[in-house]
């Protein structure tokens, strides 16, 4: 720790200068959700730096609503925002398309772009973190975790809470990943330079299915860049009414390992990799076979544990034959 900390207080020493400071452009694709933007952009506001020097930022909110449904929302902050703030619109529909006008909007001067869904809020020390993270470890791509939260007048199922079906793992800073995700994630603005004339960086094949983050990251690790872990880099999210059911639970579980599968497959092409898959597919499924009688007498969120197993497995099989799940 005292090593990492003399490295930080160089970074400071030697950064008296704006010429020497990280530039970020924290970016984030918006559509027809203004309350829960708000809430993003007042904790981007809210954004401290304590451990390292300030980075020149910049906010970028990409629209993908040609009504420009956040555009009032945007406007309402930027006489108090304490970042330059800018309001795009993307008119072609498609998550990539979002995604990728945000790196389009983004400075050429930047060194990072750090991305965050619209229904997110970040904790003040978030991209803070991000940075710490990528300067100790040399990582291309740092991701971090994204915490569930419910409301208070929100009436969540016992068997949800008992099951703990959103909350998702964590790992120690420093961890290399073979994956990452744009709920909450920066990279280094380098990786842009290896793209080929009229390449998109967010590949437009998954514009309307999601995943096109985990075809990213998956690529860029096989391509031998380095992703890491920062578990201090936080974020949360709130989990919207109609995902608090099994039928969601279990559809998600399906699109998730078909994803995973699905590119594993075409990113790993080999019988071997393909085998273990489809073992790994089919024990899941018989796993939560064998497990759903002992476990109705256990309680509603073990039933759910073993049909989320089987949902899971089905999925992974699903993606060894080409099918993605619904987004």
């Amino acid at each position: 720790m005292q090593v990492i900390s003399n490295e930080l207080s160089d970074i400071k020493d030697n950064s008296s200068s704006s010429t020497n400071l990280m530039k970020v452009s924290v970016c984030a694709a918006t559509y027809k959700r203004p309350n829960l933007l708000q809430e993003l952009l007042e904790s981007l506001n809210n954004l401290t730096f304590t451990r390292i020097p300030t980075p020149i930022l910049e906010v970028i909110i990409v629209d993908n609503d040609s009504n420009r449904s956040a555009e009032a929302t945007v406007e309402a902050f930027k006489s108090s925002f304490q970042w330059p703030l800018k309001y795009v619109v993307e008119t072609n529909q498609g998550v990539t398309y979002a995604r990728n006008r945000c790196i389009s909007e983004a400075s050429k001067e930047s060194d990072f772009i750090a991305m965050l869904d619209d229904d997110e809020t970040a904790t003040p020390q978030w991209l803070e973190e991000l940075l710490i993270s990528q300067q100790e470890f040399d990582a291309e791509v740092v991701s971090g975790p994204v915490l569930a939260v419910y409301s208070e007048e929100q009436d969540v199922p016992t068997w949800i809470r008992a099951g703990e079906f959103y909350s998702f793992p964590r790992y120690e800073t420093g961890r290399a990943m073979d994956v990452a995700f744009t709920g909450n994630v920066m990279f280094s603005t380098q990786l842009l330079k290896n793209l080929k004339e009229g390449e998109s960086f967010f590949n437009h094949r998954f514009a309307h299915k999601g995943a096109e983050d985990v075809y990213l990251f998956s690529s860029l690790h096989k391509a031998g860049h380095k992703i890491v872990w920062a578990d201090d880099a936080v974020l949360y999210e709130p989990i919207a009414d109609q995902r608090l059911s099994l039928r969601w639970i279990l559809n998600r579980g399906f699109w998730a390992w078909s994803v995973h599968s699905l590119i594993e497959t075409e990113l790993y092409p080999s019988i071997k990799v393909q085998s273990v898959r489809a073992i790994k597919g089919l024990g899941l499924i018989a796993m939560g076979v064998m497990s759903v009688g002992p476990a109705m007498l256990l309680g509603k969120h073990k039933a759910a544990e073993a049909l989320v197993k089987i949902s899971r497995g089905i999925g992974t099989l699903s993606g060894l034959l080409g099918r993605q799940g619904n987004w």
